[in-house]
């Protein structure tokens, strides 16, 4: 049964009395209000991700707090030693 028929099965039982209509649904993410320091700090980036294990994380996050810094600021030196290491420019410059 598609989820908009479910929906209007409910509905339908809700107005002969079977079970009382559901509450209103919870505002969506385009009606909440944006996440606090997100508007500026992420405008003109680009978000890359990958799949590692869990210990890779661990390790990024102990250094990080080691070096007062942040994954990010570790990611963008990575990536820009492994950029060099290819013989490409560095581009990490300005990561917050």
């Amino acid at each position: 049964m598609a989820k908009g028929n479910a929906l209007q099965a409910v509905l339908d039982r809700a107005k002969v009395g079977g079970e009382p209509a559901p509450a209103p649904a919870p505002a969506t993410p385009a009606e909440a209000p944006p996440a606090r320091g997100t508007q500026g700090a992420r405008q003109g980036t680009k978000l890359i991700g990958g799949h590692f294990p869990p210990e890779i994380s661990t390790q990024l996050r102990i250094l990080a707090a080691e070096e007062g810094t942040t994954v990010q600021r570790l990611l963008a030196e990575a990536l820009d030693d492994l950029f060099v290491k290819k013989g490409r420019n560095r581009v990490g410059r300005g990561v917050v």
